[in-house]
């Protein structure tokens, strides 16, 4: 279990989380009635990313109404206002979308890959990370991909910490494009 607490390292760090897509800060990440917060890196231009979309959008169907919040995070530089909403409307993402152009997500939560998955339980107002990973086993490595997933990890993670339970780790890396990290 990963015990990072993003309500303690947002204490520290510049707020807000990021910008939507008309530019306004995002200073929220939860709300009433969220428990679980999950947190999905995507590229505009990544293509293993972009085939995760149908998945995200029916793991947010499924667990919406439980009290899971989907964010879409573009953390890359080329990955413009926008881009990023042509990106949504070219493929019907309909989950909420951050951009997070200092990194602040990404370093909070050291994710390096698109698609990776990121997911906090909330916990009287705190974000607590409970897991970071691959959202399933679909690809096994860069151009080598199985018909269908044998392991579904970040719906096994997200359906472990509404339970309450322990989160399993996920069974392998993220396979997909890696992050553009900012130049500090």
């Amino acid at each position: 279990m990963i015990s990072t607490s993003l309500a303690a390292m947002c204490a520290a760090a510049p707020a807000p989380y990021g910008i939507d897509l008309q530019g306004r800060p995002v200073r929220e990440l939860a709300g009433t009635g969220v428990h679980v917060v999950v947190l999905v890196f995507a590229a505009s231009d990544c293509p293993i990313s972009n085939r995760y979309v149908p998945e995200i959008t029916r793991l947010n169907h499924e667990f919406e109404s439980r009290g899971v919040k989907f964010w879409w995070v573009f953390p890359n530089p080329s990955d413009t206002a926008q881009v990023v909403a042509q990106h949504d409307r070219a493929f019907s993402i309909a989950e909420s979308t951050i951009l997070d152009r200092q990194q602040n997500l990404v370093r909070w939560s050291q994710a390096t890959t698109t698609p990776e998955a990121v997911v906090f339980q909330s916990e009287s107002g705190a974000l607590r990370e409970v897991y970071r990973g691959r959202i399933d086993d679909r690809y096994i490595s860069l151009g080598q991909e199985r018909p269908a997933p044998q392991h579904h990890d970040l719906e096994n993670a997200i359906a472990a910490a509404l339970a309450s339970k322990s989160i399993p780790e996920p069974d392998g890396p993220p396979v997909g494009c890696s992050i553009v990290f900012l130049q500090r």
